[in-house]
């Protein structure tokens, strides 16, 4: 799935201030609930937490990639979420995180929710579209730049 298929204005999210992990995955969680009635608030932390304890999902660059499956999820769903200031994310490369897209996916069809994974892996990895996000100043050139720029990035590969 790409982004602009996960995403919408309404789950983008510039300047968001944590101090911790913790602190990000429970704010994400009311964004979440909030933009989404099929979700809930407790549920969606939860899992996230589940799933860091797997492992971090830092995936290096000032990249975090949070992602779970839910019973409640009716699709997949997608958030972007641009720090004021970097956190801490136990990420592979050490860095702390600034650029985070949570996915929030439905319990079942693990392998769309693999192949929607290695595709923001893959986009998150280019260097200009990171740039370009970090670039944006408000939810809404922080959404659009993640969308449209998505289609430059698999055009160049």
């Amino acid at each position: 799935m790409r982004v602009r298929e996960l995403l919408i204005e309404e789950r983008t999210h510039n300047g968001v201030h944590a101090s911790s992990k913790k602190q990000l995955l429970d704010q994400v969680a009311q964004l979440a609930a909030a933009s989404c009635d099929s979700l809930n608030e407790q549920e969606v932390f939860d899992a996230l937490v589940a799933r860091e304890k797997l492992g971090s999902t830092g995936i290096g660059e000032g990249i975090a990639i949070p992602h779970c499956r839910l019973g409640h999820c009716q699709k997949p769903v997608g958030l972007l979420l641009k720090l004021t200031d970097p956190i801490d994310f136990d990420a592979v490369d050490g860095r702390p995180v600034d650029l985070v897209f949570v996915l929030l996916v439905p319990q079942e069809n693990p392998e769309e929710h693999l192949k929607t994974l290695s595709h923001l892996a893959s986009l998150f990895n280019d260097d200009s579209y990171r740039q370009g996000l970090r670039s944006s100043d408000n939810n809404h050139g922080l959404y659009l730049t993640a969308v449209e720029s998505e289609a430059e990035v698999r055009l160049a590969s």
